[in-house]
């Protein structure tokens, strides 16, 4: 049977989700784990691939297993095995033509922002960091830029494998709650370090370093050596992948309504 799950994580522990030889990454302690839960070895695929250090909220993952357990017990019996920092949220029967990635309709992310004259203590790892005031307006005003369909060349990393540097940016929103900015981006794909190197770029923006028509620029020029350095991984979060209604599955998790 395929099931679908949904899987939280801090990312400042692991270099990335996927599995390499020597370093601790998130999809070999999930696999470790589902794999002790049900005596056998598990392989699981996920929606999108998060970088070093990055967090996930509702990272979703499907796994074939003959194992025939009730949801709930998945959730509970994998989460025994897993450190504190990695934690499934849900357990759902997927049709068995269901892929967490191939069937994905977009994903989301959002980047938390601390904007104060001193560094974060509480939310070191949690939250990018900037001491400058920032301008909502200009940065907004550069984002616009970005929304609908480009040649995202220019955010993209050298180390990308992605075909085609083409993608739809569907929404990128901004908002502010006391000294935390919230970014969120919704887009049928993201290219490695995409969403890194356009926080570097807005940040810019809105430090007053460069002007809003700045942006355009960088976008046109299709080049990664006119845009701003890469943004730190810390306040970068999967919010998740959304998918046709037919596969019913969840698009929440509670720490949603934790982020700010």
């Amino acid at each position: 049977m395929r099931l679908a799950l949904g899987v939280g994580y801090r990312g400042q522990a692991y270099h990335g989700w996927q599995t390499q030889p020597d370093r601790p990454t998130v999809q070999q302690r999930l696999e470790e784990a589902l794999s002790s839960f049900v005596a056998q070895p598990v392989t699981a695929v996920c929606a999108g691939r998060t970088d070093a250090g990055v967090h996930a909220v509702n990272q979703v993952v499907h796994v074939d297993t003959p194992v025939d357990r009730a949801p709930f017990s998945w959730v509970r019996g994998t989460n025994r095995f897993l450190p504190r920092d990695i934690a499934l949220q849900w357990c759902v029967p997927a049709a068995p033509d269901f892929h967490a990635r191939n069937s994905a309709r977009g994903r989301r992310y959002a980047y938390l922002v601390l904007e104060s004259p001193v560094r974060p203590a509480l939310e070191d790892g949690m939250a990018g960091w900037v001491f400058r005031p920032l301008d909502g307006a200009a940065m907004q005003a550069a984002a616009a830029c970005l929304v609908g369909e480009h040649d995202f060349t220019s955010f993209r990393s050298s180390e990308c494998q992605a075909p085609s540097p083409v993608k739809t940016l569907r929404a990128l929103d901004i908002r502010r709650s006391g000294a935390y900015w919230r970014f969120d981006f919704d887009a049928n794909a993201f290219l490695h370090h995409m969403v890194r190197n356009v926080m570097g770029c807005l940040l810019v923006v809105g430090q007053g370093l460069k002007p809003p028509s700045w942006l355009a620029g960088v976008l046109d020029a299709r080049d990664r050596n006119a845009a701003a350095p890469t943004f730190a991984p810390d306040g970068l979060y999967f919010l998740g992948p959304y998918y046709d209604a037919r596969h019913a599955i969840p698009e929440r998790a509670p720490a949603h309504d934790w982020l700010p």
